[in-house]
């Protein structure tokens, strides 16, 4: 196992709001540590202000929940990013995501989904992949997603894309 570049923050090093936050959120993940939280944590105010964007994405962004797991799902998978994937598989089993649609998402946009779903997918493999949506996905989004959901999505998907070469640089370790 690497080491954490940035360990983890402390209540010193967190201060009283991030410290209080970081409990909350590994309790309700059931986990002992979010170690995503308690280093972006040390941060102090640009944690706070990644929350709020990050929160407007997710879960409260313009795509359904599960619409919107499935692109986290997807993007962890990708970018292999085994800390997005250990907890989103788990957030996405509330909205309504199996194991068994989840290894579809894995698999890619072509493993039976839907036109809408298929969409969705290709333009997140097209994001991380291509850094752009082709003209020809463009057009199939455009006849499922508003506007609003068209800029949500792009957005997404290069927020956890971000997220996980942050984790991946900084070798923020799995939680247990």
């Amino acid at each position: 196992m690497t080491q954490p570049r940035v360990a983890p923050g402390n209540l010193r090093q967190l201060g009283p709001f991030n410290w209080v936050f970081c409990r909350a959120a590994a309790r309700t993940q059931g986990v002992s540590d979010m170690h995503i939280f308690s280093t972006l944590g040390r941060t102090g105010g640009l944690f706070r202000g990644w929350l709020h964007y990050s929160g407007r994405l997710m879960p409260f962004g313009p795509l359904s929940r599960k619409e919107t797991e499935m692109v986290i799902i997807r993007t962890a998978h990708l970018r292999q990013c085994a800390y997005e994937l250990d907890h989103h598989l788990r957030m996405g089993k509330r909205a309504g995501i199996d194991r068994a649609l989840a290894e579809r998402i894995m698999e890619g946009p072509d493993a039976g989904f839907g036109e809408r779903e298929r969409a969705i997918l290709t333009a997140v493999d097209e994001l991380v992949g291509d850094r752009d949506i082709s003209d020809r996905n463009w057009d199939a989004l455009r006849g499922h997603l508003t506007p609003k959901q068209q800029i949500g999505l792009v957005m997404l998907v290069n927020q956890y894309d971000s997220l996980a070469t942050t984790i991946g640089t900084l070798r923020i370790e799995r939680d247990r």
